[in-house]
Formats: structure tokens, C-alpha cells, sequence
């Protein structure tokens, strides 16, 4: 899964390499999506709404922010901060979108060639880890 994860998102990253993004990553087109249909979000939610842990949408948008692609500020509550897009992530968008599109299409082109849809496979493995996660389906190992 992980090699299969890598060839995608390389072929994504070289997308945004040839239109002179080297540094965008596709990690960021969730996070730059919602903020454009939500507007500024504080980490937290913004990890809701993209759908992985605060912990993975804080590096991402550290990552980000040292890209220039995102400011932060904080929030009412000083434990919360704010993330906003950039005049940089703006000026992407039209790419952005342009990928997601192209991307999509090739997925849908993939999925024609295999016998389970990548996503319905994907569904159903995450469903079948959550009724039994994957170290209890190792069991015990004894050297």
C-alpha cells in the first residue's frame, strides 16, 4: 500500500514541479480545498474536516507555513491557531483545482483496469481494521 501511495503522490509532486511548484505537496490540496470553502480554521478543525488527526493536519501545516502557503494566528483561546491561506496558495489554485480534476480522472481510469475499484478496496480494508485492528490480527509472536 505504502509503495503504490508513493508512485501516486510522486506523479502528483512532479505535476506541481513542472508548473514550477517543486515544494507544493499533495498532502496540501485537502487542507488548501477546505480553507478555500470554509475560509481560516483553527488546526483542530481543520484536521476534522479533512478527516486525519490533529497531529498529521499540525505538521501538514507546519510544513506548509514553511512554504509559504499558509500564516497562522491565534485564536480567542491562546491554545488555538488559526490557519490562512497565503497570496501564494491563492495564485495555485487555478492549478490546484486543474490537478484534483486530472487526478480524479485518473483515478477513475485506474479503477477500469482493476477487479475491486481502489477506493471501494481501500473502504473495506479500513472497515475490516476497525472491527479487528491489525496487531490483533497478527497475534502473539513468540521468537
Amino acid at each position: 500500500m505504502r509503495h503504490v501511495h508513493e508512485l501516486m503522490d510522486g506523479a502528483i509532486a512532479d505535476v506541481y514541479a513542472e508548473h514550477g511548484l517543486p515544494d507544493y505537496r499533495p498532502r496540501y490540496s485537502p487542507v488548501v480545498r477546505t480553507l478555500v470553502a470554509r475560509g481560516p480554521l483553527p488546526i483542530r478543525d481543520l484536521a476534522a474536516a479533512i478527516g486525519v488527526t490533529h497531529s498529521a493536519a499540525s505538521q501538514t501545516v507546519v510544513q506548509m507555513r514553511r512554504g509559504g502557503f499558509v500564516t497562522l494566528e491565534k485564536g480567542a483561546d491562546a491554545r488555538h491557531r488559526i490557519v490562512h491561506l497565503t497570496e501564494r496558495a491563492r495564485a495555485a489554485l487555478p492549478l490546484i483545482e486543474a490537478e484534483w480534476a486530472a487526478t480524479e480522472r485518473a483515478v477513475r481510469e485506474l479503477d477500469a483496469e482493476l477487479p475491486v475499484p481502489l477506493e471501494q478496496l481501500m473502504t473495506a480494508t479500513l472497515k475490516a481494521l476497525e472491527r479487528r485492528d491489525f496487531r490483533a490480527r497478527i497475534g502473539p509472536v513468540t521468537p
